[in-house]
């Protein structure tokens, strides 16, 4: 699985220390949100230009990691 460490990360004085796509100010709810409303992958890279393919990969295996806790 892919390490989502490797991608995405959190800093204060981005988006209030929201985790977000390393190097961008999207943050992965944005990212998870457009794709539990249908959005596919490409059209999520479509609309914010400085997302990469690897961004979207990571919040989906950020939000594998947490699944099983909200059980």
């Amino acid at each position: 699985m892919l390490d989502w460490h490797e991608h995405l990360s959190r800093d204060p004085l981005v988006c209030g220390g929201e985790l977000c796509a390393q190097g961008t100010r999207i943050p992965v709810t944005v990212i998870l949100d457009s794709l539990g409303e249908g959005s596919t992958p490409e059209e999520i890279l479509n609309s914010y230009l400085t997302l990469r393919a690897q961004h979207i990969r990571a919040a989906l295996a950020y939000a594998a990691e947490l699944a099983p806790e909200m059980r």
